[in-house]
């Protein structure tokens, strides 16, 4: 049987790569405006470092990740999600000694054993902000902003920022308690994931697609009402930072986000054309995760993107731009001795920046034409025994059908004036 690409994960043609450069290079354009610079972390790790920055009781360290054990016997994760690789790098080379805030975004591949579905992968990228070393909740703002920015030039305009706060060690055990005492009588009428999630983590039913907003017509407590002081204090100055760019938003108590690091700010934008699958981006505060990795306090917020969820609402919605297609020189040779001429002044024109091909596959005259306006070749040369005898070429603009013979020594200067010109 022919070998094919493990269900979950897809290939990407160079027909196909063209959105991809066109969405990065928005997304490093837009990251560059708020000082954030990119990181690169392996695409596998130690299994602890998830299962203590994630939480062993989620539903990615339960079911979803992708473990194996390497040749030293050592346990092995392929990187289910980013942030935790971030802060671990950021404790691995001491970043958080010059005191200073810092700023990354990443793009790259995330793995994680799920069911395939419109958008989602098994192999799946992500894009991702995350700034560490402040609790000021202007940083939350910020985050914000800079998402909302890059959808808002990407064309997205129906957006709906979702927000809440998820409180913090000091207050989430007194919400905890309510949450157990409110559902001791009702746990037969939870699905059986949540019954699971109300003994490791009751905050979890509130996200859960089934359960969550019956339970909340059913007058669930809410994470809001118990929030400490501080927290609350955070939270509403969040929310004055927002009106105050004019960025609006919907309070939802239900959003609890999946991982156990999130603390104080949690957030959802979503596209509402595209109805139940609308959340485009996801993030929040996750001001312990540094200590859980046995680091120094280093408060942090972040938010994370998938790429090709992101690309399929782009595409449904007409907004992917045309990719710009890069025109060639294309060059016609006769007979070994002007392929051989051909392939220098090939190699000549690309040493001075300029795109150029030749044929390599051993067609006639007339097909190589043929090549040459399958290509959109914006010039052409041809090169035959008269030619070489000559020591010129003549070299034909496809748009304009103007022709100039010109020596051979000066075809890349004339072929570098007009394209400028």
């Amino acid at each position: 049987m022919t070998i094919t690409a493990p269900r979950g994960t897809q290939d990407f043609l160079p027909e196909q790569t063209g959105d991809w450069q066109n969405l990065e290079a928005k997304i490093r354009d837009v990251c560059s405006l708020y000082g954030c610079g990119e990181i690169r972390t392996p695409v596998f790790e130690s299994t602890e470092l998830f299962l203590r920055g994630i939480g062993e009781t989620t539903d990615v360290v339960t079911k979803e990740m992708y473990t194996f054990e390497d040749h030293g016997g050592r346990s092995m994760t392929l990187r289910p999600e980013n942030t935790a690789s971030v802060v671990r790098s950021f404790l691995e080379h001491k970043l958080y000694g010059d005191g200073k805030i810092h700023k990354f975004y990443y793009m790259g591949p995330m793995f994680r054993h799920d069911r395939p579905q419109a958008g989602r992968y098994r192999q799946f990228n992500q894009f991702g902000v995350e700034e560490i070393g402040s609790q000021d909740p202007a940083v939350d703002a910020e985050i914000i902003a800079l998402a909302l920015q890059l959808f808002r030039e990407l064309g997205l305009h129906d957006l709906v920022l979702h927000l809440n706060s998820v409180g913090c060690p000091a207050c989430r055990p007194v919400y905890r308690r309510k949450l157990l005492e409110f559902f001791a009588g009702r746990r037969a009428g939870l699905c059986e994931d949540c019954q699971s999630r109300l003994d490791r983590n009751p905050l979890r039913v509130l996200d859960c697609k089934e359960d969550g907003a019956r339970m909340l017509s059913a007058g669930v407590p809410l994470i809001t009402d118990y929030l400490c002081a501080e927290c609350k204090s955070h939270f509403e100055k969040v929310q004055a930072y927002l009106t105050e760019v004019g960025i609006p938003f919907t309070l939802d108590p239900r959003l609890v986000r999946g991982l156990d690091y999130y603390t104080k700010t949690a957030f959802e934008i979503m596209y509402a054309p595209l109805g139940a699958q609308s959340t485009v981006c996801g993030g929040g505060r996750y001001d312990g995760l540094s200590e859980e990795l046995g680091g120094l306090p280093a408060p942090g917020i972040g938010f994370a993107v998938g790429m090709e969820r992101l690309l399929l609402t782009l595409k449904e919605q007409g907004l992917l731009p045309p990719v710009k297609k890069l025109r060639p020189v294309f060059i016609v040779a006769l007979g070994d001795t002007a392929r051989e001429k051909a392939f220098g002044l090939q190699q000549a024109l690309r040493g001075k920046g300029l795109y150029a091909e030749m044929d390599m596959a051993g067609r006639s005259m007339k097909g190589q034409m043929k090549a040459a306006d399958k290509a959109s070749a914006d010039f052409t040369l041809i090169i035959g025994a008269e030619e070489l005898a000559a020591g010129r070429a003549p070299v034909r603009n496809m748009e304009t059908k103007e022709q100039e013979t010109v020596p051979f020594a000066e075809i890349v200067a004339y072929i570098e004036r007009q394209k400028k010109g």
